[in-house]
C-alpha cells in the first residue's frame, strides 16, 4: 500500500469513527427524549408505575454517557484531532453531559409523578405542568435536530425558547405560592408540583446548552453568557 493510499484509508476510518460517534449521541438523545415524554405522561395521567419505571430506567442513559465518553477519549488519544474535528469531540463530550443531566431530571420527575399519583388530583390534571413539559420536550427534540443537522439557525431558536420556558416556570411558581397560602393542606402536593416544574425548567437550560455547543461546532465561537441577538442567522 502506497503512503497516499494509507493516508486516505486512515482518513476514511477517522471519518467513520466520527460519524459513529455522532450517531451514538443521537441515539442517547432519542432515549432521553423518550424518558422525558414518559415522565410527563406519568404526571398527567397519574400513573405511579410509569413514573417509577422512568426513574428505574435512568441507568440506560448513564450507560450511554460512559460509553460515548470512553469513545471520545480513545479518538483523542489515537487520532489527535484538530480544528473542526477537535471542536466536534469537545462539543460531544459537553453534549452527553447535558443529556445525562436531562435524564437525571426525568428520573426526578418520574419519582415525583409516583408521589403525586397517590395524592388528590386537581381538576385540570396539572395542565400547567403538561404545557411546560411539552414546551421543554420540543426544545430537547429541536436541540437534537440542530445537532444532527448542524443547524445554527435552529440552535439559536432553541436558545430563544429558553426565555419563554423561564417565564412559564415563574408563572407556575407564583401559582403554587398562591395555592399554598389559600390552602395550607395542599402544601405537600404543591411542593411536589414546584419541584417538577423546577426539573422541567432545568431541562430547558440543558437543551439550550446543547444548542450553544452546536453553534460552537459550526462557527467556532463560544456564545455562552453573550445574550441572544435578535434575528440571528448562521454566518457559517
Amino acid at each position: 500500500m502506497e503512503a497516499s493510499d494509507l493516508t486516505d484509508h486512515i482518513s476514511r476510518r477517522f471519518n467513520k469513527d466520527l460519524e459513529d460517534l455522532r450517531n451514538h449521541v443521537l441515539a442517547m438523545g432519542g432515549l432521553v427524549e423518550q424518558q422525558l415524554s414518559l415522565a410527563i405522561s406519568a404526571i398527567v395521567s397519574g400513573d405511579s408505575e410509569l413514573g417509577l419505571k422512568v426513574a428505574e430506567d435512568d441507568y440506560k442513559v448513564n450507560e450511554f454517557e460512559v460509553s460515548i465518553d470512553e469513545e471520545c477519549g480513545r479518538i483523542l488519544a489515537t487520532r489527535a484531532p484538530a480544528a473542526g474535528d477537535l471542536r466536534l469531540i469537545v462539543a460531544i463530550i459537553k453534549t452527553i453531559t447535558d443529556l445525562e443531566r436531562i435524564g437525571d431530571e426525568a428520573e426526578k420527575i418520574g419519582f415525583l409523578a409516583s408521589k403525586l399519583a397517590a395524592m388528590d388530583r386537581p381538576s385540570d390534571s396539572y395542565r400547567e405542568l403538561k404545557t411546560l413539559g411539552h414546551h421543554v420536550a420540543h426544545m430537547v427534540r429541536d436541540a437534537m435536530n440542530a445537532f444532527a443537522r448542524l443547524d445554527v439557525e435552529e440552535a439559536w431558536e432553541v436558545v430563544r425558547e429558553d426565555e419563554r420556558v423561564d417565564e412559564e416556570y415563574e408563572s407556575i411558581q407564583r401559582q403554587c405560592i398562591t395555592f399554598m397560602m389559600e390552602d395550607p393542606r395542599s402544601i405537600k402536593r404543591v411542593m411536589n408540583v414546584t419541584w417538577c416544574a423546577r426539573s422541567l425548567e432545568r431541562i430547558g437550560d440543558h437543551a439550550k446548552n446543547i444548542c450553544e455547543y452546536v453553534i460552537y461546532m459550526v462557527q467556532g465561537r463560544d456564545v455562552r453568557h453573550t445574550g441572544v441577538p435578535e434575528g440571528t442567522k448562521s454566518d457559517s
